[in-house]
């Protein structure tokens, strides 16, 4: 799937590049390297510049742990609604230095970090392969054969 991102005078058509499948796995990468960022960068303080990539990390887990894609467990949030707390998750982190009033210490991995979950929402396929197989409630069928009609 595409989408049309519009600004003015412009059009740039951007590629659904990251399968559901590849979402989920950097969906626990990512959330194990927020958790264990502050002690790999080096950055830990015990303050909110260590807990906002520890909690989300913590949160990010949760959520694809509850997610109907290829790599959920319970399979209860849809894709979605997912993508929108990985929106709402990058926007927060990105913002989180200035927002909590440590970036005079830190703000490079949370910006960092923050922008790239957002870029990882626009290039991510919205349908999961499961769910577009899925025959009825958590029964699925074999890949479709699209060389035979």
């Amino acid at each position: 799937m595409n989408f049309l991102l519009v600004l003015p005078n412009q059009k740039f058509k951007v590629m659904r590049v990251i399968s559901t499948r590849a979402h989920g796995v950097l969906d626990y990468l990512v959330g194990m390297l927020l958790i264990a960022s502050p002690w790999l960068l080096n950055f830990y303080r015990g303050g909110a510049e260590s807990y906002v990539p520890i909690i989300l990390g913590i949160v990010i887990i949760f959520y694809s742990f509850f997610t109907d894609y290829e790599l959920g467990v319970v399979k209860s949030v849809p894709m979605a609604g997912h993508l929108t707390l990985d929106v709402l998750g990058g926007i927060v982190l990105a913002v989180s230095p200035w927002l909590f009033g440590f970036n005079d210490y830190i703000y490079k991995p949370h910006l960092w970090l923050g922008i790239a979950e957002l870029g990882v929402v626009l290039l991510t396929d919205r349908t999961p392969y499961v769910s577009r197989e899925r025959k009825g409630p958590g029964e699925y069928s074999r890949p479709r054969d699209h060389h035979h009609a």
